[in-house]
């Protein structure tokens, strides 16, 4: 790809969004970051993944947590600031990727080369997708789908200045239940390679 690119993605629990977003990095022939960033980190950092991993995407508990002169000594919001900066250190060598979730919008909300998209589903069929994903039965696969998405929702809105799942948030905001996933991604790579041509030289 002859100019950079950075598509970050936020989802609803069971849309298809890590799919589409994996898809969309095939497609472009870019690099693809989800939970795949916290080893990358813990190895160029030499930190514990483990460790990383416990407090990737959570919000800081503030009866444990304390702000001196800006700086925080909650392990959430520590983690948060690494993945941020590893992530930004990445987009300033001139890499192409696509990222899921970690509040991505927020981090290049002032990139010129970026493209933020918000995924979402129907009620019924993101149900079904995550029953038949993890062999749960409708209530199971309800409630998972709930606190998960409440999680998200609580861990971007504690961060970011604009909501999750707000239209203003994002370049573009779509359902991938109506048409579905592949057309979806067909309709997305279009999108981004119209925004693309759009970008500096």
């Amino acid at each position: 790809m002859d100019k950079q690119v950075i598509v970050t993605i936020g989802r609803e629990f069971g849309s298809a969004g890590h799919e589409i977003g994996e898809e969309l990095a095939k497609r472009l022939g870019v690099k693809f970051y989800d939970r795949t960033i916290v080893e990358e980190m813990s190895k160029a950092m030499n930190l514990d993944e483990k460790e990383l991993e416990k407090y990737d995407e959570k919000v800081r508990t503030p009866f444990f947590s304390r702000t001196v002169r800006g700086y925080s000594n909650s392990p959430a919001d520590i983690v948060f600031e690494l993945q941020s900066k590893f992530i930004r250190e990445k987009a300033d060598a001139g890499e192409s990727f696509v990222l899921i979730g970690r509040c991505g919008e927020e981090i290049f909300k002032e990139s010129n080369n970026h493209v933020s998209i918000f995924v979402r589903g129907d009620k019924e069929e993101k149900i079904a997708r995550v029953m038949g994903k993890y062999n749960l039965d409708r209530d199971e696969a309800f409630d998972k789908m709930t606190r998960h998405d409440r999680q998200r929702k609580e861990y971007h809105n504690s961060r970011c200045s604009g909501k999750w799942g707000d239209s203003r948030t994002y370049d573009l905001c779509i359902n991938s239940s109506p048409v579905g996933v592949e057309p979806t991604i067909n309709i997305l790579v279009q999108y981004i390679y119209s925004r693309i041509e759009k970008f500096d030289a």
